[in-house]
């Protein structure tokens, strides 16, 4: 019925296969990829006709993950997945960005790329194999694509490389880069690393390309037994070609007393814009006004790109390697916890650090390990930023990665969670955009987050590179602005500290980078870096060493890990009335770890102090008051803390009468004998005798228990013994 082809490779010590013929036989090419029990389904579908009202490759990548893949049931109100989350999106993202160079220009078909994770074995990341399944689905499909290209993930730790390690693995790694490559050339990177050397990075592309040579001879087998004919792509219209030489004409003289000018971006626009209405009403009536708007941006991107590689001159004056003109402030918000301002040149981005309890960490809900992050970074990207008028939604795929990028950068220089028990958001506003805000968002982020008191290992900052070459030569520029990025081969963001690389982000619009041009782009990079940084330091050296009075203070304690039901009491009852008693929000991990926060010191140090009564051992000579639980003939039982109740016998009330006893009054008591069997046997006429008793101990008395005795919640900033937050950190130390 099926007529399934099968092919296989080992790498690294791991089987990974792709299988066709079986599933999905309906799109242009569907195939399976499996390692260990992981497996994704991958299709791609074409459609036949181009669309019209478009001059750009209209291409969709879905990432979708499946919660029964990993044996779980969404945890939505309908039971069932919704929207891709930020995950799936940047996972999406890393195949879009990796295949969309390699069709070609003038290729106007709607192409959709589906990735589907079936089943997740909970240790080997889906990511790798979605991205091998779509490249392999584009070669053997009749779609037009100059594949097969591939990917692989890199580690590196202690002086080792390991080829797609497993999510354990990934958790301790000082390196943590994805790289698309063919088998001569590198196409896309994606990297979060831990302050690691460009030496170091530049041997991880090597050891990806040899990874991604036994993949690619893979696909090729799959492509030589089921590879489909190829649809033709329409030629490029000769008319088109005949239409920017005479534009060329045209606007030469014009373009280059424009460029002379070195304009600005908004002084550049407006000129461009009426020499562009110049052009299209001097030929509109020899060719369609549509068609004039395309040649005329190709005659511009070509007569810039040649003045960089010719002459040394970029569109606003500066040298390949010079870097805009850097303005940094910090303390612009009075009652946020930390705010800074980054300018370069016109891109101009606010950021805003929030510290919180750590049970504001985000649950995520996904088919691999992890599931809460402690640091997020979110970036904002209005219409204002580029003078435009759009409307105001939820943040776009474009937000979502520039968002993580920045993320990443910071994360390996945050404290740990026992370090600083906060949870913390930065959010990155966008308030003038001008090329590179997601890496001024970095710089943003750092500075934030030092005003904010934040002990960072260290300040980190971004550049993007960019690149012009053609088949004589090329120029590298470093912290390249809108224009350059419009008309550029490359988009090649670096992040870290003086002392290494944090993140990578690369993004191509050629067939591939040399390791020539990757390694000057670095090197380039870091001289830059440590430009940017010379900068910032003029706004804020070091962290602060108080953090804002807006701000939650934290303190964290342990208890005995047997004490942790005694500290949240029956269905949370205990820990809720602390809670309400003091206003403080707490946490409890499995390893006992109590965290406590307050904006209010006095409030903190009660909730501590009542935390550590109730997990305390009682001994002789302790004064405590509680609440009669229980009353008998022969005394009353009395609560000391939850779990354990006193006999004060009768004889022992001293100036309590026995009529005036009633269950849930309170009785300061002193301990007088706890037996061999744990009994503890009270006294309150012990209190009031000073002869022959035992020495008195510190007093306590047991925190109010909550009116509310159903089980805790997150609103309640509790979570009970049964749901409570593991404690486990994330990978990536998130």
């Amino acid at each position: 019925m099926f007529d399934v082809t099968t092919v296989s490779r080992e790498i690294s010590g791991k089987t990974i296969s792709i299988e066709t013929g079986k599933l999905a036989g309906l799109a242009d090419a569907a195939v399976t990829v499996t390692c260990g029990e992981t497996v994704i389904l991958a299709t791609a579908v074409m459609n036949k006709s181009p669309r019209e009202d478009v001059d750009f490759l209209p291409l969709t990548v879905d990432y979708e993950e499946k919660l029964y893949a990993a044996g779980k049931i969404p945890g939505s109100f309908f039971r069932r997945e919704g929207r891709p989350t930020s995950e799936s999106i940047l996972s999406a993202r890393l195949t879009d960005r990796s295949i969309r160079p390699l069709f070609p220009k003038n290729l106007h078909n709607e192409i959709q790329i589906v990735l589907t994770v079936m089943s997740a074995d909970q240790e080997n990341p889906p990511e790798i194999l979605a991205m091998i399944g779509g490249f392999a689905c584009l070669t053997i499909s009749p779609i037009p694509f100059d594949g097969p290209i591939a990917a692989s993930r890199i580690g590196y730790k202690d002086g080792e490389f390991t080829i797609n390690p497993t999510f354990a693995e990934m958790d301790s790694n000082q390196l943590n880069m994805i790289v698309s490559s063919t088998k001569e050339a590198v196409v896309m990177v994606e990297a979060g690393c831990d302050e690691v050397s460009e030496s170091v990075i530049l041997e991880g592309f090597q050891k990806a390309q040899q990874a991604n040579s036994q993949i690619i001879d893979m696909i090729d087998e799959l492509r030589a037994s089921v590879g489909k004919e190829k649809y033709e792509v329409a030629p490029i219209d000769p008319e088109s070609l005949k239409q920017e030489e005479e534009i060329s004409g045209l606007i030469s003289e014009e373009l280059t007393k424009i460029l002379d000018k070195f304009p600005t971006r908004l002084s550049s626009e407006q000129s461009l814009d009426e020499l562009k209405a110049e052009v299209i009403n001097s030929l509109s009536s020899k060719y369609p006004a549509s068609e004039l708007g395309g040649a005329y941006r190709n005659v511009l991107k070509q007569k810039i790109r040649d003045r960089i590689l010719q002459e040394g001159l970029r569109p606003d004056g500066r040298k390949v390697d010079e870097i805009r003109q850097i303005s940094s402030e910090v303390n612009l918000l009075p009652r946020v916890h930390g705010s800074a301002l980054f300018t370069r040149g016109q891109t101009q981005v606010m950021s805003i650090a929030t510290l919180g309890s750590l049970t504001l960490k985000q649950t995520i809900d996904g088919v691999s390990p992890d599931d809460t992050k402690r640091y997020m970074h979110h970036y904002n990207f209005p219409g204002y930023s580029t003078g435009e008028a759009r409307r105001v939604g939820s943040p776009g795929r474009r937000e979502i990665g520039h968002g993580a990028l920045a993320e990443r950068a910071i994360m390996a220089c945050l404290p740990t969670e026992e370090e600083f028990p906060y949870a913390i958001r930065v959010v990155s506003e966008v308030l003038s955009s001008n090329g590179s805000t997601s890496m001024a968002s970095v710089c943003g982020s750092s500075m934030a987050l030092m005003h904010a008191g934040v002990p960072m290992k260290a300040p980190v900052a971004g550049i993007a590179m960019g690149l012009i070459s053609d088949p004589k030569g090329h120029a590298v520029l470093s912290d390249i602005q809108g224009l350059e990025d419009f008309l550029g081969d490359m988009d090649f963001k670096v992040a870290g500290t003086e002392n290494g690389v944090n993140a990578l982000q690369m993004d191509i619009k050629i067939k591939g980078l040399t390791e020539e041009i990757l390694t000057q782009a670095l090197e380039q990079a870091r001289t830059g870096r440590l430009f940017i940084l010379g900068k910032m330091n003029e706004a804020i050296s070091g962290t602060n060493e108080d953090i804002s009075p807006h701000a939650p203070k934290m303190i964290r304690i342990s208890v005995p890990v047997d004490k942790i039901g005694a500290v949240i009491g029956s269905r949370g009852a205990t820990i809720k009335g602390i809670i309400e008693e003091t206003g403080c929000t707490i946490d409890i991990n499995d390893e006992g770890e109590v965290t406590i926060g307050s904006t209010n010191g006095a409030m903190i140090e009660l909730a501590k102090s009542q935390i550590e009564n109730l997990t305390r051992e009682l001994e002789v000579g302790d004064i405590i008051t509680g609440k009669i639980a229980r009353i008998t003939d022969f005394g009353v039982f009395v609560t000391l803390m939850p779990g354990k109740d006193g006999l004060v016998r009768n004889e022992e009330l001293g100036d309590i009468e026995q009529d005036d006893v009633e269950e849930g009054k309170e009785l300061t008591i002193l301990i007088k004998e706890v037996d061999r069997m744990g009994r503890i046997n009270c006294s309150r006429r012990a209190l009031f005798e000073g002869d022959d008793q035992p020495p008195v101990r510190n007093s306590y008395t047991p925190p109010p228990r909550s009116n509310n005795n159903g089980p805790g919640n997150r609103r309640g900033n509790f979570r009970d013994r049964n749901n409570r937050n593991s404690g486990s950190r994330p990978r990536n130390n998130r």
